[in-house]
């Protein structure tokens, strides 16, 4: 008999919805013209395009033509940061993001530190929150783009982004730059997007973390605002983003943004309660457990604790076996055995990380669902521990950079590439 399978990982995708699939497939087979052919079916493929636009600006507030589609959300995140210092790098040479940026800001950043521009990785809180006056502290006549994440991919915490947006206002003044730009991928499923009310410049999107297809993502682009492409070649979506058009994604997108548009309200109230009665459950009857991020101040759906004394990894493929799926970070970290770079952000030591998983519920997780990893969750950490080198309390957070200090100077196996000889 096939065991049950349970999905707590929405975070890194969300299955696809029927309606959403419905859409997209006569874009697979009978409307396969290319929007960029004239006749019947390339027009009728540009008029579903439109479609999408529409239902995609509809939710953000924004004209259609201030959207364009991307591969990913992190292509997108590409275009912002790359596409403003490019077409502004006579203007200044300062990128201000927070330390808790997806990688697809993390690495561009870098890479664009490398070719002489100015990067300024702001820190957070213990509680995962940027302080605004942290922005306003480090923006200058230099500051090309600012970007700080809407809720980051780990701990869900939502950060400020109106308020920040009022300082970045106020210190440009009738100035074009800095651009204020945020990654909504996470948050758009349960959090508000209206750019107006938010007051930014540009903002990531991804359909597959709306029950939407993989494989599409989208950048809102202010009127005014001006980036250099980074993908040349027939001039499609205004020049700023070359190539055929996958129209059956597209379509899917705009379908899923309107689909979630209608869940949101009524699913975040009924997801919250779920994520809260598994929050309960687990410190109830799992002790030596700690809540990352902030206790309140998150999208609705995210749990991640570090259970103290058991390595993530184990936890998640023990957890596996009962057909419960969860993660140990982000999903674009997940095959990398570094310490997650966001709980180091919010100031956690090693051993604390290397306990943490992520719960991410989603709109078809159920009650039923959540009792069962409550049911099989307790009797699999006490089990791993009883075999774990490591007995740690939770005041140990403080301390603790060097894992030799702790078991008697014994370093567990998952921590011992970090230690430098």
């Amino acid at each position: 008999m096939k065991k049950r399978q349970v999905y707590f990982d929405n975070a890194s995708t969300t299955p696809l919805h029927p309606r959403v699939l419905r859409a997209m497939m006569p874009y697979f087979t009978r409307d396969y013209g290319n929007p960029s052919n004239l006749y019947e079916i390339g027009r009728d493929a540009k008029k579903a395009i439109a479609v999408a636009l529409e239902q995609i600006s509809t939710a953000l507030h924004c004209h259609p033509d201030e959207f364009i589609f991307t591969g990913s959300a992190t292509e997108a995140d590409n275009l912002a940061i790359a596409g403003a210092v490019r077409a502004h790098k006579s203007e200044g040479n300062q990128i201000i993001i927070s330390a808790l940026e997806h990688k697809g800001i993390m690495a561009v950043a870098e890479a664009l530190e490398k070719k002489g521009f100015e990067v300024i990785k702001l820190p957070v809180g213990q509680d995962g929150l940027v302080n605004p006056e942290e922005v306003k502290k480090n923006l200058n006549d230099k500051t090309i783009i600012v970007s700080i994440t809407m809720a980051d991919s780990e701990t869900g915490t939502l950060q400020p982004i109106s308020e920040i947006s009022s300082l970045i206002k106020s210190f440009r003044k009738d100035k074009p730059l800095p651009y204020f730009h945020t990654d909504a991928s996470q948050a758009t499923a349960y959090a508000e997007i209206n750019v107006e009310k938010l007051g930014i410049d540009l903002l990531t999107l991804s359909a597959h973390k709306l029950r939407g297809p993989k494989g599409i993502g989208g950048l809102y682009i202010r009127h005014g605002g001006k980036l250099e492409p980074i993908i040349y070649g027939g001039g499609q979506q205004g020049k700023l983003r070359s190539g055929t058009e996958n129209v059956p994604a597209i379509v899917g997108f705009g379908e899923a943004v309107e689909l979630n548009e209608e869940y949101k309200k009524k699913g975040s109230a009924r997801v919250k309660k779920l994520r809260d009665a598994l929050q309960k459950g687990i410190f109830k009857s799992v002790p030596k457990v700690v809540l990352n991020g902030h206790p309140t101040k998150r999208l609705p759906n995210f749990l991640n604790i570090s259970i103290l004394d058991v390595e993530g990894e184990s936890l998640l493929l023990e957890l596996d076996e009962r057909g419960i799926m969860i993660n140990t970070g982000s999903a674009c970290n997940s095959e990398s055995l570094e310490p997650s770079y966001v709980l180091m952000a919010l100031g956690n030591p090693y051993e604390f990380i290397h306990g943490s998983v992520r719960f991410t519920l989603g709109a078809e997780t159920t009650r039923s669902e959540v009792n069962y990893v409550l049911k099989y969750l307790p009797a699999i950490v006490e089990r791993l521990r009883k075999i774990s080198p490591l007995n740690l309390s939770l005041d140990e957070k403080k301390t603790m950079s060097d894992p030799r200090a702790f078991i008697g100077g014994q370093t567990p196996h998952f921590l011992r590439k970090k230690i430098k000889k």
